[in-house]
């Protein structure tokens, strides 16, 4: 991998996290492919594109967008070797010849200017140290006009999953989770702060529409709680407690769960933001000069 500057979330998801991921592909995809449809229609692929995949994971949405420009191409970004690994062999099954992937970090990640036509991203734009930064290199690999769509958190009370672990509140130290701004996945839940980001790294025609999709989290209530008290965040969270404390939150969790189970399933719905702009046509700015640049709130 070249430079780092998130090197926090290098280390993390090339650690458990990475690998907790890599091998739930299939689990994580069954939660979030309720976006894929929204974002890369908002993304406007086509045939003969080039897509960037910013955080790409597992490469479930670079192989969709590669489908999708089947004369062109996608390219996969993310820090973790794990899950980069997971994408590969699961292009390589799928038959997918025209996705390919990169160990990076897309905040510096010195991408050949003007290659793309579209960006990407499901849930992986909100982990950078500095996203303006972020937002103008990734608009530096855009051609002029090239289209950026992304899909991010909206706030704690439109995602069931968060409203589920708020019932462990005093029981695990939660410390905020699921806070607007915080750093991580919540980072850019403010809308506005958001807009005002794209248009200071140089971007125009920035929009956010609300969008919302139900996500199969497990089998059953126990299934469900066992693999959010399993993922990153919530191993974390019951590594500060003891035994007798972790059965209580398991407990806890599965109990809140259960009005969500359904037809053999556990059914969660999320709200998130999804993000539309344009790199501008004109001379490239530098990521400070950008104030200019119209936002717009759908």
């Amino acid at each position: 991998m070249d430079q780092v500057a998130n090197t926090a979330q290098a280390q993390a998801w090339n650690g458990y996290e990475g690998a907790q991921w890599a091998g739930s592909q299939e689990r994580w995809d069954a939660i979030n492919d309720g976006f894929n449809e929204p974002l890369l229609a908002a993304a406007a692929i086509g045939e003969l594109d080039r897509v960037l995949d910013i955080g790409c994971g597992a490469g479930r949405t670079t192989r969709l967008a590669a489908r999708r420009a089947d004369r062109g191409g996608a390219v996969g970004v993310d820090l973790s070797g794990p899950m980069l690994e997971r994408a590969r062999a699961s292009a390589d099954r799928e038959g997918v010849r025209n996705a390919s992937f990169v160990q990076g970090d897309a905040q510096v990640h010195p991408f050949e200017p003007g290659s793309f036509d579209a960006a990407v991203s499901r849930y992986g734009m909100t982990f950078f140290v500095d996203p303006v930064a972020a937002f103008a290199n990734i608009g530096g690999a855009l051609r002029p006009g090239g289209r950026l769509a992304f899909i991010c958190a909206a706030e704690a009370e439109t995602n069931e999953w968060l409203k589920a672990l708020a019932s462990l509140d005093g029981i695990l130290p939660l410390d905020g989770f699921g806070a607007p701004g915080a750093p991580g996945m919540f980072s850019l839940t403010d809308p506005d702060h958001t807009l005002a980001l794209l248009a200071e790294a140089g971007f125009e025609d920035a929009r956010a529409q609300r969008v919302e999709a139900a996500g199969n989290w497990g089998r059953s209530a126990e299934d469900a709680a066992a693999f959010l008290l399993g993922s990153g965040p919530g191993r974390h969270l019951l590594s500060q407690v003891g035994p007798e404390v972790q059965e209580h939150a398991r407990r806890t969790l599965t109990d809140a769960l259960r009005p969500y189970e359904e037809g053999g399933a556990v059914w969660l719905r999320s709200g998130s933001w999804l993000v539309t702009a344009a790199r501008g046509c004109g001379e490239t700015e530098t990521p400070r000069q950008a104030d200019r640049a119209p936002v717009r709130r759908a």
